[in-house]
């Protein structure tokens, strides 16, 4: 994976999700497919990105039984995409069997990254749920069970960043969503922090969405971040 910042599509149709495509064609970054669009729209449209030569993240979180996410993790490598995630809740067993499914199958297999604890729950959110510890601490156990799964990294806030390079070193992938430049909203995000700071602290690649898709001028908000991140 080359890409430093997917850009995420939370778009209602794929006319709206290409025009983006469009307008930052040529920068060094890819593009992130989540549920809303991928229902939207299906596998067409990733395959239209794909082809398009960007890098594409498959954000469609799965969490199943371990033979199903096996099955859809070798349909999302057929797709093409770069990266695609599951829910790290769905137990050892389930990542353990998709890691396998993907490496039988392909000699180099998409990225297999887990989700840890979404950017939108706060301490309270998990208390909610029956999850007594941190958000810190959970992401440290799930981090850590994925990489015993064989999973190539995680998906997580990147104040946890510190917390999971202590768990699992140097080599795992960590992709950031939740940031956010400093001059933008937090919108519906709890634990946000901004693209620099992100990097320095270890992450290595950054979900963006609303600041640069809703932005005036899309290409010249993703370039001043491209900017921002270089020094790091």
């Amino acid at each position: 994976m080359k890409t430093k910042i997917f850009v995420a599509l939370d778009v209602e149709t794929a006319t709206q999700a290409m025009e983006i495509v469009n307008d930052l064609q040529g920068l060094p970054i890819g593009f992130k497919v989540g549920k809303q669009l991928f229902t939207a729209t299906g596998p067409q449209l990733v395959k239209d990105i794909v082809a398009s030569g960007a890098e594409l993240f498959l954000d469609l979180k799965y969490h199943d039984i371990p033979n199903t996410v096996a099955k859809a993790g070798i349909e999302a490598a057929k797709l093409g995409a770069t990266v695609f995630n599951v829910h790290a809740t769905g137990g050892l067993t389930m990542m353990e069997t998709t890691v396998k499914a993907l490496h039988d199958k392909y000699k180099t297999p998409p990225l297999a990254i887990a989700v840890t604890v979404l950017t939108s729950m706060a301490e309270e959110d998990l208390q909610q749920i029956g999850i007594t510890i941190s958000p810190e601490q959970q992401v440290r156990r799930l981090a850590k069970l994925a990489q015993q799964a064989g999973m190539d990294g995680v998906v997580a806030s990147a104040k946890e960043i510190k917390a999971i390079r202590e768990e699992c070193g140097d080599d795992f992938v960590i992709i950031t969503p939740g940031i956010r430049p400093a001059s933008s909203a937090k919108d519906d995000q709890k634990r946000v922090v901004t693209p620099s700071q992100a990097i320095s602290d270890g992450a290595t690649a950054l979900v963006i969405g609303r600041p640069i898709t809703q932005a005036k001028n899309r290409r010249e908000a993703c370039e001043a971040i491209l900017q921002e991140i270089k020094s790091q």
